[in-house]
């Protein structure tokens, strides 16, 4: 692993001239939770604690003994009367205006949490009363006489049938408010179902055991990982009751006008000169949806697209990764950096996501710290249409809570589900949004302005691929193709599984996230500069315990895409540019092909050191390419941790720093492929590291550790460059 003795060997040589001195610890001042002085607090406590103030106050902030003195005090007495609050000013050097204001927040802030648990466990067992309630029905429609083996007569069941009876009845009439919303906008009622059965959940792609696509809990990654807060997509609360009318309108229009985006041609959309893609004709656009979520605003540009494409996934599977938070955002791990599910206004009819209705918050990333992401506050439509036809749309809903801060919306935004013969599904997918995007940098100005960055065309190669991959884990038969020493299936799968939550960690933290804070460093090597940021890795059995510095810079090549691609994820050029292979030859043990591609795979390396005296390294790799970008992603792993996965033991305790590269098509190719294409245009090649620089998660981060690391990436940065493009060396 990167914190062997090995690494630590050559992070030595290379940090010999650096500084050993320490960078303070960055620490987030805990905020006072006290509100200002003149305010009343709305909890409802007694008369003594709302004691009228004229005078208003600025925030204070309190130290952290304060804090916990206060904490400890409340757990004894959540309601101290004047003398107690008195007292423990005088002990705690505050205000007694501040200890109540105190008391009376963290009384609403255990209250709120009371009524949020008590919600959860509401909601539970409203689902297990509808499970039994399934099982009635069956039971009440398989039901035979012991005497003679027919039906059961209607009255010996007439308590059971009662209930069932109350519960369709209330059931129906939620439909039917749903229904007579919906006829405003589509002139027809949805349709009654007579029979209503409680949704089925979300069932899980067949490579993990423990739901999702692979098994990956991947519904706040980014949050979970580097530890942002503040941001949109924590920040937003679900929505009130008195939104909920409203957002149901906005999906059903927007359902409407992702129907027409989808289906019409011109003029709506026209070809583009060079007859690779459908233009969108705004002015017509306005024309034919007048309805909608408002005019652009100022300074805000439009994106739009539209593509077509078959993928090998039956249109129900595809359906439920759309709807369930934690696969959609496995499976677009590359796009989607962060993502949940806020309220489920409707979860569906008949058994399905038919009519489902979520509130989502989401943030879309391109895999570099040099393009800001895009935060989206949607409602998300599912509807199953009568052609059989499946639709899945987005809608901003920032109209209902405008925030100043936002610089993107989605407009009606979504796909088109048709089923196709043995398995497949014909998908249409339309991506619409106003951004501002004035925070690009300029090396990605151009890929960003086309709107390939973020347009459908990416949505639908990423999906196609991920689709490929599914289907090469879910092989019953160990393809001859493959070589190496995985000998069975289960060991197959679990090292996919492993590779997959590689791939996730590493796409989560290569974005200029708001869950990040990146700085930046001066590197002086012709290259961008180098972004680093730290966390500490405590009680995750998926990461070494300590202090890990993650690093990255982008820059531009000018060599095709697909050329860089398999430079890079060739073992046999991997000397040229690893430096902790430390010109050690490099094995290929494992090999997993990932699709028809055969870049797509997933590897097991060895690298056979050239000194005798130190120990071999083993790395997993994943390589993954499409028509719209590509990444080679890799970790160190430990060699008994990697025998259990191959094994087929569970890959979820095997602890992994990923690092690896992202490479996209610098948007000056009109033609061809992108990714594929190996005629002009440059590549955008994003490197980025994490190293594990201490193991102690309490150690301060030295100035040597960080010299260290940018020396790494400035290197393997060199290195690229005199491999593939030496006219860029002095």
């Amino acid at each position: 692993m990167f914190q062997s003795n090995q690494f630590h060997n050559t992070l030595d040589n290379m940090a010999q001239n650096t500084s050993n001195s320490d960078i303070p610890p960055n620490r987030d001042d805990e905020l006072d939770s006290a509100n200002k002085s003149g305010s009343e607090n709305q909890e409802g406590a007694s008369g003594e604690d709302q004691e009228p103030s004229a005078k208003k106050k600025r925030y204070h902030r309190h130290t952290q003994h304060q804090i916990q003195e206060m904490e400890a005090f409340f757990k004894e007495c959540p309601h101290p009367d004047d003398k107690q609050r008195k007292e423990l000013s005088r002990e705690l050097g505050l205000e007694p205006l501040q200890v109540k204001f105190w008391f009376q927040n963290k009384r609403t802030q255990m209250k709120t949490q009371t009524e949020r648990h008590e919600n959860t466990q509401l909601r539970t067992e409203n689902d297990k009363l509808r499970a039994e309630n399934m099982r009635y029905r069956e039971a009440l429609s398989n039901a035979q006489c012991p005497n003679c083996g027919g039906p059961t007569a209607m009255g010996e069941m007439s308590f059971d049938e009662h209930h069932l009876r109350l519960e369709n009845a209330r059931l129906r009439e939620e439909i039917d408010r749903i229904s007579g919303i919906a006829a405003k906008y589509v002139g027809k009622p949805m349709v009654n179902y007579p029979n209503l059965s409680p949704s089925l959940p979300p069932r899980p792609l067949e490579l993990g055991a423990n739901g999702g696509f692979g098994g990956h809990p991947a519904g706040i990654r980014g949050g979970d990982m580097y530890g942002g807060g503040g941001d949109l997509v924590r920040s937003i609360s679900g929505p009130t009751e008195a939104d909920k009318p409203l957002i149901i309108e906005l999906a059903v229009a927007a359902m409407e006008e992702l129907i027409g985006m989808a289906q019409m041609g011109e003029p709506l959309w026209l070809t583009s000169p060079d007859g690779t893609k459908f233009v969108l004709n705004e002015d017509e656009y306005i024309r034919s949806f007048p309805r909608g979520i408002g005019p652009k605003p100022n300074g805000f540009k439009c994106e739009a697209s539209r593509e077509t494409t078959v993928v090998i996934m039956n249109h129900v599977n595809l359906v439920e990764i759309l709807m369930d938070v934690n696969q959609w955002s496995t499976v677009f791990s590359g796009i989607v950096s962060r993502a949940m599910t806020l309220e489920v206004l409707s979860t569906g009819v008949a058994g399905n996501y038919n009519g489902a209705l979520q509130v989502m918050t989401a943030e879309l990333q391109v895999p570099s710290p040099l393009v800001p992401t895009r935060e989206s506050y949607f409602v998300r439509y599912c509807k199953q249409h009568v052609d059989g036809t499946w639709a899945v749309v987005d809608v901003s809903l920032d109209n209902l809570r405008p925030n100043p801060s936002a610089r993107c919306r989605r407009r009606p935004s979504g796909c088109l589900i048709q089923e196709m013969p043995n398995g497949y599904s014909r998908v249409t997918w339309v991506e619409h949004v106003e951004v501002d995007d004035r925070g690009v940098h300029n090396l990605y100005k151009q890929l960003v302005s086309s709107g390939h960055a973020f347009g459908a065309k990416r949505w639908v190669a990423t999906l196609g691929r991920q689709c490929e991959r599914l289907a090469s884990a879910m092989a019953t038969n160990i393809p001859t193709g493959e070589v190496g020493v995985i000998t069975n299936r289960e060991g197959r799968k679990s090292m996919l599984k492993l590779a997959e939550r590689m791939v996730i960690s590493f796409c989560a933290g290569v974005s200029a996230s708001t869950a990040h804070t990146w700085t930046t460093l001066q590197s002086g090597t012709g290259a961008d500069d180098v972004r680093v940021m730290t966390r500490k890795s405590v009680d995750d059995p998926g990461r070494p315990p300590g202090i890990v510095l993650s690093a990255a810079t982008s820059f531009w090549l000018p060599v095709p895409p697909r050329r860089v691609f398999d430079f890079l994820r060739d073992e046999n050029s991997r000397s040229e540019w690893d430096i902790l292979s430390n010109g050690g030859a490099v094995q290929e043990m494992a090999h997993i092909a990932n699709g028809q591609e055969t870049g797509n795979c997933v590897s097991l390396l060895r690298v056979n050191s050239a000194n005798s005296s130190q120990s071999n390294m083993l790395i997993l790799q994943e390589s993954c390419m499409d028509s719209t970008g590509s990444f080679v992603i890799y970790a160190p792993v430990d060699i008994v941790a990697m025998n259990v996965v191959l094994n087929g033991g569970d890959p979820e305790y095997v602890a992994l720093l990923p690092s690896g590269f992202a490479i996209l098509p610098d948007g000056t190719t009109t033609h061809g492929s992108g990714i594929g294409e190996t005629g002009p245009g440059g590549s955008l090649l994003t490197v980025a590291f994490q190293i594990l620089v201490d193991s102690a998660p309490t150690a301060r981060l030295s100035l040597g550790s960080v010299a260290t690391v940018n020396n790494l990436i400035a290197c393997t940065v060199e290195r690229i460059k005199a491999s593939l493009s030496p006219e860029l060396q002095d």
